[in-house]
């Protein structure tokens, strides 16, 4: 069976990407888990046309929300109390956050909760969703997009490598 690749991860990120972005911004870290579109079907045929399994490559992925994961404050510690079972293979996030230019981050307080203050409030601060993924092969890619321009997608494998590290390490 073909194993999923860049370009794989890259389409089921845009996807998630688009389908988190119709809900507009301010939405709490979502958690998917990424099967092969292909074993999905075998194993839910019903979804067949819904996944529309044969227009798709055979390395596609799909994502399937984790409606039921809620990172609360701590998304770290949320997702290292996660494991994914070997059907699954990768996982992704979708992440807001809220940055300053590189200029005003040295007027940050130390303290967190000051610190969170300070940025909510800079007429200076940018807000960014990030949606990465990574697979148990090791591929990693992270996409982003910023509220003030919503027409520009960036990407990388190395936009996020923190959240990718720790994507990664839910996956064993």
């Amino acid at each position: 069976m073909p194993q999923p690749d860049d370009s794989a991860l890259t389409a089921a990120l845009m996807e998630i990407e688009r389908h988190v972005a119709r809900l507009g911004w301010d939405q709490p870290a979502r958690l998917f888990a990424l099967v092969r579109t292909a074993d999905l079907v075998v194993a839910e045929p019903q979804l067949a046309d819904t996944l529309a399994a044969d227009s798709r490559p055979a390395d596609a992925l799909s994502s399937i929300e984790q409606d039921t994961w809620h990172a609360g404050d701590d998304v770290v510690s949320a997702l290292e109390a996660i494991s994914w079972p070997d059907t699954v293979e990768g996982c992704a996030l979708a992440i807001e956050r809220a940055f300053l230019p590189a200029d005003a981050e040295a007027a940050i307080p130390e303290d967190p909760e000051e610190a969170a203050a300070y940025v909510a409030r800079h007429p200076r601060r940018q807000d960014l969703r990030v949606v990465s993924g990574v697979l148990r092969d090791g591929h990693r890619q992270s996409l982003a997009r910023l509220a003030s321009a919503p027409e520009e997608l960036l990407g990388g494998p190395q936009l996020a490598p923190g959240l990718s590290d720790l994507l990664r390490s839910t996956l064993g």
